[in-house]
């Protein structure tokens, strides 16, 4: 696979990963009600987010409220707000830079720039991955702990938002990856290694002699 497939696929890796991201800042499904052990009654799912908390009926009716202030969060979920917010803001950022610096466009017309161009892109969208991987696997933490924890009486489990933040942080860092490896400065792009001989005055001498 040529430089431009690469970096094609690069570009849905980056988009899906935006998109995982964005799921998990919006979507109130960080950590949801346990029913093991005692807790039998699911007349009512807890479902706990970034900004609100929604309460969902066995008849499907569905309650949200945005949280009452920011100091009654937890430290993860403070950080995950701004780390979340961040990440996607830095992977929309990268693709844009990849695209404008992408052989298969012609936004940058130096030739020798555009390597540079999609390295820092690359370096963007690891940095988006680590961004969102982090607050991620620390809410997970926090979750289990409190779930293995005896005195807890209130059992919560992971919520499907941390499993796309898992999935969407591997996509911007497989993403990153490849454009690192990949963006490598041609030979001769940059006019240098190349050297040309337009008459014969200028040309070598020529050493076999008869």
């Amino acid at each position: 696979m040529g430089a431009a497939g690469v970096q094609i696929v690069c570009v849905a890796l980056g988009v899906l990963g935006l998109v995982a991201g964005i799921v998990c800042c919006v979507v109130p499904k960080w950590k949801e009600s346990s029913f093991t052990g005692q807790n039998i009654v699911t007349a009512q799912v807890t479902q706990d987010g970034l900004w609100m908390s929604c309460v969902v009926q066995s008849t499907g009716q569905q309650q949200c409220k945005t949280y009452d202030s920011l100091l009654i969060l937890s430290a993860d979920l403070q950080a995950a707000r701004a780390m979340t917010i961040i990440s996607c803001m830095l992977s929309a950022l990268s693709v844009l830079i990849l695209f404008a610096g992408a052989d298969f466009t012609t936004c940058v017309r130096n030739e020798a720039a555009k390597p540079k161009v999609t390295l820092v892109a690359g370096i963007g969208l690891l940095l988006a991955g680590v961004l969102l991987i982090i607050p991620v696997s620390w809410s997970a933490h926090n979750v289990i702990r409190a779930f293995k924890n005896p005195l807890n009486p209130q059992k919560m489990e992971l919520g499907a938002c941390i499993f796309v933040g898992w999935a969407g942080s591997v996509l911007l860092l497989l993403a990153g990856g490849l454009l690192c490896c990949f963006s490598r400065v041609r030979p001769g792009s940059s006019g240098g290694n190349a050297k040309y001989y337009s008459n014969s005055a200028s040309a070598p001498p020529n050493k076999n002699y008869v």
